[in-house]
C-alpha cells in the first residue's frame, strides 16, 4: 500500500533515544542521584520569591503598550494633577480614597432616620486616625482639599449635615442647584426613581474620602477605614446596610488569592500519588509499580522546584497566575510516567535491564518528545502576549514541561531500570527479598499474593497486560471499530462540533475586576451595590486638545463644535452633560460684553477667567499660549463588558474622524484596553501554535495524514472548549487565555499518542491497528487524563475566580482531549486508511482492467490481421 510518510527524523531519533536508554541502563545511579542534586541547587531560588512577586493588578491584567497608558502620559505632562485643588474629574488615576455605599433596608433611602445613620457613619469616617512613628495622623490632615479645605460629598453638603433637611431640600438628579453651582449628584445617589405622587426616591448613597497622594500615613489610614467597617454589627444600623471599598483594596485583595490556595497543593500531590500507585498497582509482588509510580510523581514536584528556582534566580518576575503551573506540571509529567510504564512492560522480561530501557525509550521517548515540544512550544509561544500575567505563567509553565521532560528520561528513567533489577532478580516490591516464582502446592492463597511473583507472558516473554488493557483489546476496541459505532462517533462528534460552534458566537470578553478578590472578600458587595444601584452613569470622559488651537477663530471652532455635536449623536453620551470650559468662555464674554473673536482680547481675559473659575486645570496655557486643553463628557447606561468595549472603540473612532486632533480618555480606560487585543492576541497565539505543531508532527510523526489528523485535533478541541467556556459563563480575558494556550498542548498530547501508535503498529487492517493502539496506550492515555484532572480537581473548590476558572477550562480541555484520543481521532483514522486502502485496490482493479483490456484488444487486432 503507497503510504506518505515523513520519517527521516523519527527514525534517527528513536535510535538515538534507544542508545540514550541503553546508556542510563547501565548507569542509572548517576541519572537518578545528579537530578535530585541540580534540584536542591536550583531551588534555592525560592528564597527570591518575596520580592519576584508581581501583583500589581494593572500591570499584569493590562496590555502592556496599551493606548490608554501613552494617552494617561500625555494627559499628565499636559496637565499635572494637584491634589491641594482636587477634582476627581480631571484626575489621571483613580486616585487614593475610601469609598462606601449605604443601601436602604427600605424603599426610599431619602428619609431622615436613614441620613442620620448616614451622617453618623460620616463622622466616624471622619474621626478615623493611625498613628505614624510617635504622631496622630487625622483625616482632616490628609485629605485631598480644594480651596483649603476637605473635599466633601455634595449630597451631604446640600442638606448642611442635618438629616431632617432631607426632606425639606428640592433635589433634583443628575444635576442640582447648590450656592448657586449645577452639582453633579449621579454618582451619589442611586437606584432613583419617581414614586406614585411623582416624588424623588432613591435606594442607596455613596459617600468617597479622597486622600493626598504619595502619603504614607494614607495607607495606614485606609487600612484602619477597613478594620472599622469589617464589622457591620458595631454600627449599630437599622435603616440601611453598607458595603465599603478603597483604592489599595483589590490590590490587598489579589494578593491573598494565592496564599488561598496554597493548602491545595498538599491534597493535590496526595491525590496524585494515591491515583498513581493504585493504577499502577499490580497483585504481582515482583511486577508491582508502588514505588515506580511514587517516584513519577516525585519527577514532576522535582521539575517545578527545579524551573521555578532557576527563572526565581534569573530574576523573572513571578504572578499570581503562575502559581497554577504546578497543578498543571503534575498532569503531565504523570502523563509521560504511564507511557514510560506502558512501554517498559511491553519488553521482553528475559533481556537485560539495559535492553529492556533501550526498547523503552525507542518507542516511547518519541511520543513523548513530541508532546514535550508540543506543550512548551505552546507556552513559550503564549510568552509574545501583551499581558504579562499571560507571560509569566507561560514562561514559567514552559520551562517547567521541559525540566519534567528531562527528569522524566534521566530521573524517573534510571528508576525504572532500578527497579528493573530488583525485577530481573525477583525481589519483592516491599523487602527487596527474593522470592519464588511459583507458589509451592501447598501454600495458602493469601502467601501466593503476598509472596510469590515474577509471573509473566511465556507466549511473548512481556509482562502480563493488566485487566483494563485486556479490556480495550477485547471489548472497547472491537466495539469502537464497528460500522454502527463508528456512525454514532461521527453523529456524536457533529453533535460537540456544533454545541462548541454556537458558544464561540457567545463568548464575552473582558475580566470583570471584582474577580480579582476572593468570594468571601468585602470587595465584591461593593461592586454588587455600585453595579445594581450606580450603573446608570459611567465614566465622566476626558476629551483632550492635543496642540495648539484658534479658539477665538469662528471657522477653527465650528470644526471643534462639529466634533462635540459628533460626540452628542453617540447613544451612550448624555448630551445635556458636556462640560467645556470654552463654552463658559463664551457665555462669560457674552455677559461682559466682550468681543472673544478677537485675539488679544481672548487672550488677554483669558487667565482672569481661568484663575476665577474651576477651569484653571484644563487648559496649559504656557506664554499666552494655549498648547493643549479639554473638556468633558457623560457617558450613561455603561453596564456590561460588550458595552465598554463599543464605547472605547466609538469614542476613539469619533475622536480619530474629528479635524481637530483629539484624544479621549479616562482611568478606566487602562483597564478597557485589554478589549482591544484580546481576541486578536488569542487567535494569532492558537494560529501560530497550530502552525508549529503541524511541523513538529510533520517531523516526527511517521505519516502525513496522521500529523494533519493531529492538526486537526488542535483545532477541534480548542473550538469546543472556547464554545464550552462561554455556555460556563467563562469570559475571555486574560486568564482564560491562558487555558486556550494549555489546549494546544494537551489536544496534541492526547492526539499525537494514539496516531502515534496507529502508525507504528504492525497489524494489517486500519481496524486492527486501532485496537492495537488503544490496547497499547489506550490506559496510559485515561490514566493520563484522570490524574491532570485530579491535580486541577481542587481548584474547584478554591473563592478565588483564577483558579475556579483554570479548573472548568483544564476540565473541558481534558474532557474533550480525552473524547479525541480514545474515541474520535481512531475512528477518523480507521475511516481515513480504509479510504486510501479503496484507492489503492481501485487503482489496482483499473489496472487489471486495463491490462484486461489491453490484451483483449491486441488479440482482436491480431485476429483482424
Amino acid at each position: 500500500m503507497a503510504r506518505c510518510r515523513t520519517n527521516c527524523i523519527e527514525k534517527q531519533l528513536a535510535a538515538v533515544f534507544q542508545t540514550v536508554g541503553g546508556f542510563i541502563g547501565r548507569h542509572p545511579l548517576w541519572f537518578f542521584v545528579t537530578p535530585l542534586l541540580v534540584s536542591a541547587a536550583l531551588g534555592s531560588g525560592f528564597m527570591f520569591l518575596k520580592e519576584r512577586e508581581a501583583n500589581d493588578i494593572e500591570d499584569q491584567f493590562t496590555p502592556v503598550d496599551g493606548p490608554a497608558k501613552k494617552e494617561r502620559q500625555f494627559v499628565q505632562d499636559q496637565f499635572p494633577f494637584n491634589d491641594s485643588e482636587f477634582s476627581r474629574l480631571r484626575m489621571h488615576n483613580e486616585g487614593t480614597y475610601a469609598s462606601l455605599i449605604a443601601v436602604s433596608r427600605s424603599e426610599n433611602i431619602l428619609t431622615e432616620h436613614a441620613f442620620e445613620e448616614i451622617i453618623r457613619l460620616d463622622k466616624e469616617v471622619k474621626a478615623l486616625n493611625v498613628v505614624v512613628g510617635d504622631e496622630r495622623v487625622t483625616y482632616s490632615s490628609l485629605c485631598a482639599t480644594t480651596n483649603g479645605k476637605c473635599v466633601t460629598n455634595a449630597v451631604l453638603d446640600i442638606i448642611n449635615y442635618t438629616a431632617s433637611e432631607i426632606t425639606k431640600v428640592n433635589i433634583t438628579l443628575p444635576v442640582t442647584l447648590f450656592n448657586r453651582k449645577f452639582v453633579f449628584l449621579g454618582s451619589q445617589v442611586g437606584g432613583v426613581e419617581l414614586n406614585s405622587t411623582r416624588k424623588l426616591n432613591a435606594k442607596a448613597i455613596r459617600l468617597h474620602y479622597f486622600l493626598r497622594e504619595n502619603e504614607t500615613a494614607s495607607k495606614l489610614w485606609l487600612d484602619a477605614f477597613i478594620k472599622t467597617f469589617a464589622n457591620e454589627t458595631t454600627h449599630g444600623l437599622n435603616e440601611v446596610s453598607v458595603s465599603y471599598f478603597t483604592s489599595v483594596s483589590r490590590q490587598e485583595e489579589f494578593k491573598g488569592n494565592t496564599k488561598s490556595v496554597i493548602p491545595f497543593f498538599s491534597i493535590t500531590y496526595f491525590l496524585a500519588i494515591n491515583f498513581s500507585i493504585l493504577s499502577c498497582l499490580r497483585l504481582d509482588c515482583v511486577r508491582n509499580k508502588v514505588w515506580v509510580a511514587t517516584v513519577g510523581v516525585l519527577s514532576a514536584g522535582l521539575a517545578v522546584l527545579s524551573s521555578f528556582g532557576l527563572l526565581l534566580h534569573c530574576g523573572i518576575p513571578f504572578s499570581m497566575t503562575a502559581a497554577s503551573s504546578p497543578f498543571l506540571i503534575l498532569g503531565i509529567g504523570v502523563d509521560d510516567m504511564f507511557i514510560l510504564i506502558s512501554c517498559w512492560q511491553q519488553t521482553n522480561v528475559h533481556d537485560r535491564v539495559k535492553d529492556r530501557l533501550a526498547d523503552t525509550y525507542k518507542e516511547a521517548a518519541v511520543s513523548i518528545t513530541i508532546t514535550t515540544l508540543t506543550d512548551a512550544l505552546a507556552f513559550y509561544i503564549g510568552v509574545m502576549t501583551p499581558f504579562r500575567s499571560v507571560q509569566s505563567f507561560c514562561l514559567y509553565t514552559g520551562t517547567a514541561v521541559v525540566f519534567c521532560y528531562i527528569y522524566s528520561i534521566t530521573f524517573f528513567g534510571a528508576f525504572l531500570a532500578l527497579n528493573g533489577r530488583r525485577e530481573e532478580s525477583n525481589r519483592h516490591w516491599l523487602t527487596c527479598m527474593k522470592v519464588p516464582v511459583e507458589c509451592p502446592p501447598e501454600r495458602s492463597g493469601g502467601y501466593r499474593a503476598c509472596c510469590v511473583g515474577g509471573a509473566y507472558d511465556h507466549d511473548t516473554g512481556k509482562e502480563e497486560a493488566m485487566p483494563v488493557q485486556l479490556f480495550f483489546r477485547k471489548y472497547y476496541g472491537p466495539f469502537l471499530t464497528q460500522k454502527w459505532t463508528k456512525a454514532f462517533v461521527m453523529l456524536l462528534y457533529a453533535g460537540y462540533l456544533a454545541v462548541g460552534i454556537y458558544g464561540c458566537f457567545q463568548i464575552q470578553e473582558g475580566i470583570d475586576l471584582r474577580n480579582l478578590a476572593t468570594d468571601d472578600s468585602y470587595v465584591r458587595p461593593y461592586y454588587d451595590d455600585e453595579k445594581k444601584y450606580f450603573s446608570v452613569y459611567g465614566p465622566n470622559v476626558m476629551v483632550v486638545v492635543k496642540d495648539k488651537f484658534s479658539y477665538w477663530d469662528e471657522k477653527e471652532r465650528q470644526k471643534l463644535d462639529s466634533c462635540i455635536e459628533n460626540f452628542k449623536s453617540l447613544p451612550f453620551i448624555d448630551k445635556d452633560l458636556i462640560t467645556a470650559w470654552f463654552h463658559e468662555y463664551d457665555r462669560f464674554g457674552k455677559r461682559a460684553g466682550l468681543n472673544l473673536s478677537d485675539e488679544n482680547t481672548f487672550k488677554e481675559r483669558l487667565i482672569p477667567f481661568l484663575t476665577l473659575s474651576d477651569f484653571k486645570q484644563d487648559v496649559n496655557l504656557t506664554s499666552n499660549k494655549t498648547y493643549a486643553s479639554r473638556f468633558f463628557i457623560q457617558t450613561i447606561n455603561i453596564t456590561t463588558a460588550v458595552d465598554e468595549k463599543n464605547m472605547l472603540n466609538e469614542l476613539r473612532e469619533t475622536a480619530i474622524g474629528c479635524p481637530v486632533p483629539l484624544l479621549v480618555y479616562h482611568p478606566a480606560f487602562i483597564y478597557y484596553d485589554q478589549y482591544a487585543v484580546i481576541v486578536r492576541n488569542t487567535i494569532q497565539n492558537i494560529l501560530v501554535a497550530t502552525g508549529a505543531m503541524l511541523v513538529i508532527s510533520l517531523l516526527l510523526i511517521p505519516s502525513l495524514i496522521c500529523s494533519l489528523w493531529v492538526t486537526f485535533a488542535i483545532a477541534s478541541v480548542i473550538v469546543g472548549v472556547a464554545g464550552f467556556m462561554a455556555l460556563w459563563e467563562v469570559n475571555l480575558d486574560s486568564i482564560s487565555m491562558i487555558n486556550l494556550v494549555i489546549c494546544i498542548g494537551f489536544s496534541v498530547d492526547f492526539s499525537a499518542h494514539i496516531s502515534y501508535a496507529f502508525v507504528s503498529s504492525k497489524e494489517r487492517t486500519a481496524n486492527e491497528k486501532a485496537i492495537d493502539s488503544l490496547f497499547t496506550l489506550g490506559y496510559p492515555i485515561v490514566q493520563g487524563a484522570v490524574s491532570t484532572i485530579l491535580g486541577v480537581v481542587v481548584l474547584s473548590a478554591a473563592k478565588s475566580y483564577i483558579f475556579r476558572t483554570f479548573f472548568k477550562i483544564m476540565l473541558l480541555v481534558i474532557s474533550f482531549g480525552l473524547a479525541h484520543g480514545i474515541a474520535f481521532i481512531p475512528v477518523f483514522l480507521t475511516l481515513c486508511e480504509m479510504c486510501q486502502s479503496a484507492k489503492v485496490q481501485n487503482r489496482g482493479k483499473a489496472s487489471e482492467d486495463e491490462i484486461t483490456m489491453m490484451g483483449f484488444s491486441n488479440s482482436e487486432s491480431l485476429a483482424t490481421k
